[in-house]
């Protein structure tokens, strides 16, 4: 069969060997074509960069196709690039926030291979924060972006092959979809609990720690807070260069929220957001993770600086993610009524009340399509 993968930094087995180099070498197969999301298929690329054109993988020296260009049209596989494949292989590690773009990568692939009449290989993987956990609110109508694409909560509490079956079943896709489901895996398991390497599916998400603040922080990108791009933490450090770290900290220290400590610091971010700028911030230090909720402690950081520096904070109205005219936070928490509710000064732990409705229910929806227990 001639296949194409799908796949990044993290595509590999026990022993660190990728996927490509595998199937390159492999007997019965002909890997004809690479196809890389964000960050591309050696995760060279920084956030938000495109990958232009069609090159050659210098390892295996297959062709690559990016996935993450400058348009939206770019997202998605060409007809032109699923020509002459008789399958299609996605081996995606994935975070288990839905602002993470590579599970959006694969739903349009997997709507791409349908109209191409290819087969589609889900390799599934861990999901690193485990799979019990459910947090935020679903994704409204009018605010589906890339970083959005599926009424899913924050924290889905899926892996790639069960959101791959939950797309194809609610979204009604023609495709011929295979799961190699894993073995070994149990729900309530963290990514440093199953034996496996960590290997960065992406720059910026160097660690566990990262992948697990990551379902509120990257809130941050919403604003002109600092998200900790440029230091050697990102996501666990934040701030800006207006904010007074010991006022911020003791402000989310009053809010008591679960799992989490506050450490006050000043640290200049060597690239990204205020590059070269002394900034005051904390950092994140995760003290339960059963019981850290990011989502509700990235609204509650997000609330404490807009409230205690009026001045200095601001929304991000730029394009984000091939979206203009939509907020960038909006975007992310998939409504603007949190953006509005922190605006009217709701406190943070009640505006966490509200999307336990949507945690409910989408609960309901994804239960048949779990796989481990």
């Amino acid at each position: 069969m001639r296949v194409g993968v799908v796949c990044n930094p993290a595509s590999v087995d026990r022993r660190l060997a990728h996927l490509a180099d595998l199937l390159a070498g492999g007997a019965g197969v002909t890997l004809a074509r690479l196809f890389g999301p964000e960050h591309g298929v050696r995760g060279a690329a920084q956030d938000m960069a495109s990958v232009e054109g069609t090159e050659r993988d210098a390892r295996t020296g297959v062709p690559v196709v990016s996935l993450y260009g400058a348009s939206i049209a770019s997202l998605r596989p060409s007809p032109e690039s699923l020509s002459g494949l008789d399958a299609l292989v996605v081996d995606l590690q994935d975070v288990g926030s839905r602002y993470y773009t590579f599970i959006y990568t694969m739903l349009l692939c997997l709507e791409a291979a349908g109209e191409a009449r290819l087969p589609v290989w889900v390799l599934d993987r861990p999901n690193p924060i485990g799979g019990v956990t459910i947090e935020g609110n679903l994704v409204a109508e009018g605010f589906a972006s890339f970083v959005g694409l599926h009424p899913l909560p924050v924290r889905h509490g899926m892996t790639l092959g069960e959101l791959a079956a939950l797309f194809v079943r609610e979204r009604g896709l023609d495709v011929e979809l295979h799961v190699v489901a894993m073995e070994g895996w149990r729900r309530s398991m963290f990514h440093d609990e199953t034996g496996l390497c960590w290997i960065p599916p992406s720059p910026n998400m160097p660690a566990l720690e990262t992948a697990l603040c990551y379902g509120g922080q990257c809130l941050l990108e919403g604003t002109n807070l600092s998200e900790g791009r440029g230091t050697t933490r990102p996501f666990e450090i934040f701030g800006a260069p207006f904010i007074e770290p010991y006022a911020l900290c003791e402000a989310l220290a009053a809010q008591e929220l679960p799992g989490v400590l506050f450490r006050p610091l000043w640290f200049t971010p060597a690239f990204h957001k205020h590059a070269g700028e002394s900034c005051g911030g904390a950092m994140l230090h995760v003290t339960d993770r059963r019981a850290y909720r990011p989502f509700a402690t990235g609204v509650a950081i997000v609330a404490a600086a807009r409230g205690l520096w009026p001045e200095g904070f601001r929304w991000r109205t730029e394009r984000y993610e091939f979206v203009e005219g939509i907020p960038a936070f909006d975007l992310l928490c998939g409504t603007d009524r949190i953006r509005r509710a922190i605006e009217r000064g709701v406190p943070a732990a009640e505006i966490a009340a509200g999307w336990e409705q949507d945690e409910r229910a989408f609960a309901a929806r994804r239960a048949p399509f779990l796989r481990y227990g």
